[in-house]
């Protein structure tokens, strides 16, 4: 473990403790006792440390000090500065560093005739200050990113966000962060618990697994399905309770003391036989008053199935994708509560895109009275309008996992949307809207609403240096604490070439541009301490991501070199200039505005903090970047 301290009362308690007897100590086999050293004051260039020696009245020792180094565990044979033990503490002051660097620092005494013995090893950081001493302190998450170790049930306990796909996240009253999910897991672990699993947090780094909320199929399910098969002159289904899919719940609290959960219920088989479509899927709802209760969560039973503009004409060939049965998919919920206090239902996987539908405040169900879910156009309107698709007219469209809220600040309704296949070129886009009915516009001013490509992309496959990467990287929840931070979470899965089986819960910060378009943050959220980004900290080699889209490609980073003088010496962007924004913590770079924020250096060893920025550019480009240590 990395132990930093950067506290100058501790130091002024080392220079009054009192010496002890030899009797009163614990010498071991060396005879000295060395405690932790201490940083004391900082400037840009220098770390003034102290540390304190008990020696045994019959030690005697030829020297002592500091050594440092940019690695961990210094030894005399690296950098070294000298110094005098004086009423049992050495203090010296380390020049010449490199400001916003850390350095590795143990303190030293070589023992006559025998070994040279170490302190532990601490971390400093030459800084303006000491204002810095929390971003010295900083720990980072130490979980595991490739969990297969740690992926079966019986280790559900140390799981943290192992085994999250399709999560959704809500800050309940109690002041956790609670998190539910599609069933999925590593190997198909989580089928002993239940479904629509539950884990929270206070922080959003540590989590705590707390099971499946729904223990078995719903009760109204079957029969649901059965009285619609009836009425389509069906006859009945006999589905295995096994075969069934529990997908992409969505919780929101609806007011102090309520809770809501929408679900998907994906019914196994095809509507009648090999030769005609898939069978459909439900949309259904649960309630509770506290989900620190997990085993309080109470079924409301039926919301809205799926909807076909074909009429009875469901023999459509399974593999004719284009031109399948259904319209409208009930698959992937999102719920909102609109500025009007009027409830929506946000829903659609693939198919025709994504629909609207007006939900009853009261009961949390379908406010028009919904008619047989086959007909025409003009049959089905009840079931929900567009709000966005790929492409007008094609019912196989790789989009899905809509996810909708409203930020006050900017006065827009933004609409998260998964892009591609889930395996590896999952990716998000998102537009936005005055008007929670429409017309959604992507950043280029594009009618999404009306089958224009959704931009900007969000997230993408990435892979900085010293990693394997993420894929998959979507299907998001998108959350605030109340007090203006924001936040995407999502699954992120390991490269194909590694296990792409491996699900990951992924927590990122998001920043708003100027404009009023989210940014999700290169690095996954650490809790690292937002101490103010200075100028001197940008200068020096970065990884930069052009991260526009490029279907199934793991866009891989680059090299790029901000010198002193402000120009940009390496990299694509070789030949531009540079320059800071310290209030607005932007960097412009080539003409484009970066936003920064401090993140985890989730590919160090040991992992560590940094900078990180995100950006949109000409074209509509998206950037991501991260500070090399």
């Amino acid at each position: 473990m990395k132990h930093y301290k950067w506290i100058s009362l501790l130091f002024a308690a080392a220079l009054t403790m009192g010496a002890c007897s030899d009797d009163e100590n614990n010498y071991g086999e060396t005879g000295v006792i060395i405690e932790e050293p201490v940083a004391t004051e900082a400037t840009l260039k220098s770390v003034s440390v102290s540390c304190t020696f008990d020696l045994r009245d019959d030690i005697r020792y030829v020297s002592a000090g500091f050594c440092y180094s940019l690695h961990e565990n210094p030894t005399i044979y690296d950098a070294t500065i000298k110094s005098t033990l004086t009423n049992g503490t050495v203090s010296a002051t380390i020049d010449g560093l490199t400001p916003y660097t850390t350095y590795h620092v143990r303190a030293y005494i070589c023992i006559y005739q025998g070994e040279t013995l170490y302190s532990s090893d601490i971390q400093i950081m030459p800084s303006e200050g000491l204002e810095d001493n929390e971003l010295i302190n900083y720990q980072a998450p130490q979980y595991l990113d490739d969990y297969r170790s740690i992926a079966s049930w019986d280790l559900r306990d140390q799981w943290n966000l192992s085994n999250v796909h399709d999560p959704s996240v809500v800050l309940a009253e109690d002041g956790y962060y609670y998190m539910y999910q599609t069933d999925a897991s590593y190997d198909n672990k989580h089928t002993a618990g239940g479904h629509f699993h539950a884990r929270r947090s206070k922080d959003l780094v540590n989590w705590e697994y707390l099971g499946g909320t729904m223990q078995s199929l719903p009760e109204w399910v079957i029969p649901k399905l059965n009285e619609i098969r009836t009425d389509m002159g069906l006859k009945e289904a006999t589905p295995n309770t096994d075969e069934f899919g529990y997908w992409a719940p969505c919780v929101r609290k609806v007011k102090d003391g309520l809770y809501r959960m929408y679900y998907s219920i994906v019914c196994p088989g095809n509507i009648d036989g090999e030769n005609s479509w898939a069978e459909r899927a439900f949309i259904g709802m649960m309630e509770n008053t506290d989900p620190s209760n997990n085993n309080g969560w109470v079924d409301k039973g039926y919301v809205i199935t799926n909807a076909s503009d074909k009429g009875l004409n469901f023999h459509v060939a399974p593999n004719d994708w284009a031109n399948c049965y259904y319209k409208w998919n009930a698959i992937d919920p999102s719920y909102i509560i609109a500025e009007d206090g009027k409830h929506y239902l946000i829903y659609g996987s693939w198919n025709s895109g994504i629909a609207l539908v007006e939900l009853d405040a009261e009961t949390g169900k379908v406010k028009a009275e919904l008619p047989n879910p086959w007909g025409t156009n003009e049959d089905i309107a009840a079931y929900g309008q567009l709000i966005a698709t790929r492409e007008m007219g094609n019912r196989w469209q790789a989009s899905e996992g809509p996810e909708i809220v409203y930020n006050p600040n900017t006065g827009y309704y933004y609409l998260f949307v998964a892009y591609d296949a889930l395996d590896v070129p999952y990716n998000t886009r998102v537009a936005r809207s005055k008007n929670i009915t429409g017309p959604f516009l992507g950043i280029d001013g594009a009618n999404v609403t009306e089958g224009a490509d959704m931009l900007p992309v969000v997230t993408h496959p990435y892979k900085f240096a010293n990693s394997d990467g993420w894929v998959g990287l979507s299907h998001c929840a998108i959350f605030n604490d109340g007090n203006g931070h924001w936040y995407y979470s999502s699954q992120g899965r390991l490269p194909a070439n590694i296990d792409n089986a491996v699900m990951l819960g992924h927590v990122r910060s998001i920043l708003w541009t100027k404009d009023g378009w989210p940014l999700v943050m290169p690095e996954r959220y650490g809790a690292v301490p937002q101490v103010t980004i200075k100028e001197e900290e940008l200068i020096g080699k970065w990884e930069h991501i052009d991260l526009s889209y490029s279907y199934g490609e793991q866009k891989s980073a680059a090299t790029m070199t901000l010198a002193a003088d402000h120009t940009i010496t390496e990299g694509t962007w070789k030949g531009g200039t540079w320059s800071y924004d310290a209030e607005k913590q932007i960097l412009t770079a080539n003409g484009i505005e970066l936003y920064l924020k401090r993140e985890t250096d989730w590919e160090s060893t040991p992992r560590t903090h940094t900078i990180v920025y995100a950006g949109y550019g000409d074209n509509f480009k998206t950037y991501w970047g991260k500070k090399n240590k």
